[in-house]
């Protein structure tokens, strides 16, 4: 596999690239540093993956990029840059949005058309469905995003579909729910939450804390997308979730016996664009991937609170 990764000094796409480089793929890495959190941190998330003989890095917006020679090669691509936050995506920001999550998406499917790929993996959100589908969330609801960012995230699978539809491309889409663990983003709960803890500062904690998440630990992503890199159907979508589906102020309970004493939390109003509950149904993802996640929620939060302690970049 020669794989090309997307928001490569991301999250998610940090811990993807080493997943790949571990199994014996070529990796090239492409990230453009956009300033919805500071560089430094996702400097650190490339800094292991750089020192490895088959990663390749370039800056670069997928718009800019010389995808000619960027995909020269490739066997797979994991499209994980995106501009992410659902808080941040109403009024004057939308058009950043639309830049890097739809026209980002197309001028990348628009230079895949006519070559010999094997698979195109999108990764999408469970932002797609909002409110009003029955939980567990199957893939053939019909969905209706009540965030701007859900409605860019939803545009392009759409265009992952359609490029697949009419030029072939093997383009495949991962919906993930509420990815946590070691890296995560600073505006996300748990780094806010376990940042706190460590602190014994102020949590704030939006709406009255009994909507609920299907949490996803980030190994558990990881292999779901590899697997659609391998396994997956072009055309299909698939969701990817832990099994861990719990309220917030159950969440708060798990890092206060984490911490082992009690949090601070002031409750402010719920947020526009917040969804109540998200619950993935996996079975076509266990049936085409063979996925099934092996993390809990509380080993989980036990590895990012590790990983919080030790690490002053992410603190």
């Amino acid at each position: 596999m020669k794989a090309l990764v997307t928001g490569a000094a991301g999250f998610i796409g940090s811990h993807l690239t080493a997943a790949l480089l571990d199994g014996g793929a070529q990796v090239v890495g492409i990230d453009c540093f956009t300033d919805y959190y500071a560089r430094s941190l996702k400097e650190a998330n490339l800094a292991e993956n750089r020192l490895r003989d088959r990663f390749r890095f370039a800056e670069t917006r997928i718009q800019d990029a010389d995808l000619a020679a960027l995909l020269d090669g490739v066997t797979h691509i994991f499209h994980l840059a995106a501009q992410a936050g659902v808080r941040k995506s109403w009024g004057k920001d939308f058009r950043v949005y639309t830049d890097n999550n739809i026209d980002a998406t197309q001028v990348l499917l628009e230079a895949c058309v006519g070559r010999p790929l094997t698979r195109f993996v999108y990764a999408s959100s469970s932002s797609v469905y909002g409110d009003g589908v029955a939980i567990p969330m199957r893939e053939d609801a019909l969905p209706r995003p009540i965030s701007p960012y859900g409605v860019t995230k939803l545009s392009a699978e759409q265009l992952c579909y359609l490029y697949h539809v009419n030029h072939r491309v093997p383009a495949t889409s991962v919906r993930y729910f509420t990815v946590y663990g070691p890296r995560q983003r600073p505006d996300m709960a748990f780094h806010r939450f376990i940042t706190a803890a460590l602190k014994n500062s102020e949590i704030v904690l939006y709406g009255d804390g009994e909507q609920t998440r299907d949490f996803t630990f980030v190994s558990d992503a990881v292999a779901a997308t590899i697997a659609a890199g391998d396994r997956g159907v072009p055309g299909q979508v698939y969701n990817v979730g832990g099994g861990s589906r719990v309220s917030m102020n159950e969440v708060l309970r798990l890092i206060e016996r984490v911490a082992g004493h009690p949090l601070r939390v002031k409750r402010e109003a719920a947020q526009k664009g917040d969804m109540r509950d998200t619950y993935a149904d996996t079975s076509r993802a266990r049936a085409d991937l063979g996925f099934a996640p092996t993390v809990s929620l509380e080993e989980g939060i036990q590895a990012e609170y590790r990983w919080l302690s030790s690490s002053p970049v992410a603190a």
